[in-house]
């Protein structure tokens, strides 16, 4: 009776999840899609709990329940305490809670398949090489998910360089511990024995590390929806070695949806997934790539701003990271609401990689309650600028960079810009002329039609505001 309402529970949260990520893939839908999200979790959860204690008694209820209590505090407490800047490497971190949460399943599966009674189970369904290959699959994608996500969260939250780690054939070497590792599993799947085990573990440990120090800081957008993807299939190996076909499900949907987001990115850079991985694009802000002298640029302040905005018909908003790190969501929705009520028709423009997250610059806006109508994709409006007055261009670099369209020699040739250079005057909200993450200078700072506004963008928009 408990086995067959606990897969009736799995059915309807499966769906729940389903209806989850429908629901996520449009703004005006986000909130439904997280509330199907939670109640599928939830029920999931009760449900596992119930067969659990089915099996484990009291005991293992109990169990059950002080390590449920010890990472809900933790998680409510970083939830509460976390800032929207910081939500990249938040998600790689608990990425890599998911890679080691396969890898420890993978290694209690081994050794409970060599427990006298799931052995004989395991040998009548004729199942002991195929599930040993399900081990061995499981914890190498969890050990590199694992370490691969931990150092993004180093290089996300700049406890590490974010330029990538270009080691002497270093795409050799990642053939080579793959080619290694299947080696080991022909060993391990007609053996069994500890050791092929044990040495793919530290190989997949050293891959995952190596893989994600090697790409550079402008793909950590791609990065982290490819981790993401990493830690679905890991959830999902995880599932098959505990015949738990919720597990299964869930981890293929985040495993897929995330392969298809890191797809979207790619397309957003004009780059393949494999040129990420082999690429290594990015620096510290250092210019790469030939340097050339684009003449001098031209300051302006908040209050000459302010008149250009209150003459303009046609505005254009194309945030970036600088936004989110300045925390300006809040005032620039103020701004807009005032230049609203002027008769200002004002839009944002978003570029599919700007920040350090898939779809961060939405989630700030939507945070600051700015309407949803309002918040355009780069293919949606860019060939509306050449019709706009005025493009405050706020945090953003490489995604705003016309070299990227007129020079073919550019390191970012080829990449899908927003064209802010064809409206009639640009402002730049910049704290320096330092480079964005690829690390190329932009010519569009020094264009006649662009002047560039210093300092903190939260504190120049309130400028801004109170001017108008």
């Amino acid at each position: 009776m408990i086995e067959t309402f606990v897969q009736a529970a799995y059915i309807v949260a499966a769906l729940l999840f389903i209806l989850a990520l429908a629901g996520l893939s449009k703004h005006e839908t986000g909130k439904l899609g997280n509330a199907f999200g939670i109640a599928g979790m939830a029920l999931a959860i009760f449900a596992t709990i119930l067969i659990a204690t089915d099996s484990a008694g009291v005991g293992g209820l109990a169990m059950i329940i002080v390590a449920m209590a010890i990472g809900a505090s933790i998680g409510i407490w970083r939830a509460l305490k976390v800032e929207m800047t910081e939500m990249p490497q938040l998600i790689a971190m608990l990425h890599s809670f998911v890679g080691l949460a396969a890898m420890l399943v993978g290694f209690n599966s081994y050794v409970e398949a060599h427990q006298p009674a799931r052995r004989l189970e395991l040998e009548s369904l004729g199942m002991v090489g195929v599930h040993a290959g399900e081990i061995f699959v499981g914890i190498f994608i969890g050990a590199v998910t694992f370490t691969g996500s931990i150092i993004a969260y180093l290089k996300l939250s700049a406890r590490m360089k974010s330029a990538p780690l270009n080691l002497p054939r270093h795409n050799l070497i990642n053939l080579g511990a793959i080619v290694v590792s299947l080696l080991l599993m022909i060993w391990f799947v007609n053996s069994e024995h500890t050791l092929p085990l044990l040495i793919m573990t530290i190989i997949a440990l050293a891959l995952g590390a190596h893989l994600v120090a090697a790409i550079g800081g402008g793909d950590m957008p791609v990065v982290v929806s490819m981790l993401n993807s990493y830690s679905g299939w890991a959830a999902a190996a995880a599932g098959f070695m505990l015949s738990n076909d919720l597990l299964i499900v869930t981890g293929a949907l985040v495993g897929s949806s995330g392969a298809y987001l890191s797809y979207i990115m790619c397309k957003g850079m004009n780059r393949s997934f494999i040129n990420v991985i082999a690429g290594g694009f990015g620096s510290d802000g250092a210019v790469t790539g030939e340097a050339k002298d684009y003449g001098e640029h031209r300051e302006t302040t908040a209050v000459e701003v302010a008149e250009s905005l209150k003459n303009a018909k046609n505005v254009i908003i194309t945030p970036g990271y600088g936004m989110a790190v300045a925390q300006a969501q809040y005032p620039v929705a103020t701004l807009v609401q005032k230049l609203r009520e002027k008769g200002v028709n004002v839009r944002f423009g978003i570029h599919p990689v700007a920040g350090r997250l898939p779809g961060h610059m939405n989630v700030l806006l939507a945070e600051a309650k700015v309407p949803y109508d309002i918040v355009l994709e780069l293919d949606e409006i860019n060939d509306d600028f050449d019709e706009t007055d005025v493009v405050l261009v706020i945090g953003a670099n490489d995604t705003v960079n016309p070299a990227a369209a007129e020079d073919p020699s550019s390191p970012i040739a080829g990449m899908p810009v927003l064209h802010v250079w064809e409206a009639g005057e640009v402002v730049v909200f910049k704290r320096s002329m330092n480079t964005g993450y690829a690390g190329v200078q932009n010519p569009l700072f020094f264009r006649d039609n662009t002047v560039m506004l210093f300092g903190d963008a939260k504190e120049r928009v309130d400028d801004i505001v109170a001017a108008l």
